[in-house]
């Protein structure tokens, strides 16, 4: 297949894996922030193909997984209100909640939807016009611009009976707040090739320039990650960090100045609560104040008990990087893709996910 086979190629990554084995005499430590790049590295072999003393970790890059325990028990309280109708992608249903999730309360009569686009819940909302559409927003960079296009295509065709219960995050200011914290030393960071090509390359340059650690924004294909790491290698090896791009066809340095101007036209910055980090300031976004209608937030608050975490769960010591899913003495016992008990075994982006299906 035409673009794809390419980055595949045999050949290509075993001369890859030859010359990083050979120019690597350092310890290094890596952490990919991406959860697509965790399933791409688990499914491909691509951390038994390097010796002992160099070291690939799982960062906090998928949305599901981050999303905190109050956040998700809001959103079950959302669907208890009567006269609303929650829509969501599936990958959200059957996240546990402190005492339930999206799957056992629509279970239970609660009317939630999954729908493939944030677009398809203003059809929803067209189709009901007495019922409030809450469309929960959950992601990164890479799926707020679209949120955003819904808001607008709602405000312009008058679609009143729409909003969205935004659990939107950004990137950058949690990288900081994860190395913030020191618990790992990392020597590289694979930073996220879909969210760089919203945002590009340009916003990770403070990992070098303050933290002195190596970077490669790259793709998701195995040709892709192995070049990101002979990048990476190299840098760490030379003493020289800085943000090198090996997913040029996908993401220039200034990034998509379209979606960008679209996602601040809509949005404002906000504190947000990361699974396993706590609150991370400027990390989530709201809608503007001329776009409080569409807010869920404002049209129907509602309040929550505490957040209980289940226990034994090391969801969030496992997106800080300081524990691997084979760690926990849930994983594949109790926690599985069909029982849960944590998100980083819901969704097909967490790492206990990809651990299970591809690294036992």
């Amino acid at each position: 297949m035409k673009f794809v086979d390419e980055y595949r190629d045999t050949g290509l990554g075993r001369k890859l894996v030859e010359r990083i084995n050979r120019i690597s005499t350092k310890p290094a430590t890596m952490m990919e922030f991406c959860g697509g790049h965790t399933v791409a590295i688990m499914r491909h072999g691509i951390r038994q193909l390097f010796p002992s003393h160099i070291k690939l970790l799982s960062g906090p890059g998928c949305p599901v997984c981050v999303t905190a325990h109050h956040d998700l028990d809001q959103a079950i309280a959302l669907v208890q209100t009567p006269g609303t109708i929650v829509t969501t992608f599936g990958d959200m249903m059957k996240v546990p909640g402190s005492e339930s999730s999206l799957q056992q309360a629509r279970a239970d009569g609660a009317d939630i939807r999954i729908v493939y686009s944030p677009h398809d819940s203003l059809e929803i909302a067209r189709n009901n016009p007495r019922k409030l559409v809450v469309f929960l927003a959950v992601g990164f960079e890479t799926t707020t611009p679209g949120v955003a296009a819904t808001i607008l295509e709602a405000e312009r065709t008058k679609i009143e009976n729409f909003c969205i219960k935004s659990l939107l995050k950004v990137c950058p200011p949690v990288i900081r707040a994860l190395l913030n914290l020191g618990e790992v030393k990392l020597d590289g960071l694979i930073c996220p090739g879909h969210v760089s090509a919203v945002i590009g390359s340009r916003p990770w340059e403070f990992i070098p320039e303050k933290y002195h650690i190596a970077c490669a924004v790259t793709g998701f294909e195995p040709l892709d990650i192995l070049l990101s790491i002979d990048r990476l290698v190299e840098q760490i090896e030379k003493g020289e960090p800085k943000v090198e791009t090996t997913y040029t066809r996908g993401v220039r340095p200034e990034g998509n100045l379209r979606a960008q101007k679209l996602m601040e036209h809509v949005f404002e910055p906000c504190p947000a609560q990361w699974r396993g980090l706590g609150t991370v300031p400027a990390s989530g976004l709201k809608p503007r104040a001329e776009y409080s209608s569409f807010d869920a937030d404002i049209r129907i608050p509602v309040k929550v008990k505490a957040a209980v975490e289940p226990k034994g769960c090391l969801c969030g010591e496992i997106l800080r990087g300081i524990k691997t899913p084979p760690d926990c003495g849930l994983f594949s016992i109790r926690c599985t893709p069909e029982n849960p008990v944590g998100p980083c075994m819901v969704s097909s982006e967490g790492a206990c996910a990809a651990y299970y299906q591809y690294g036992r």
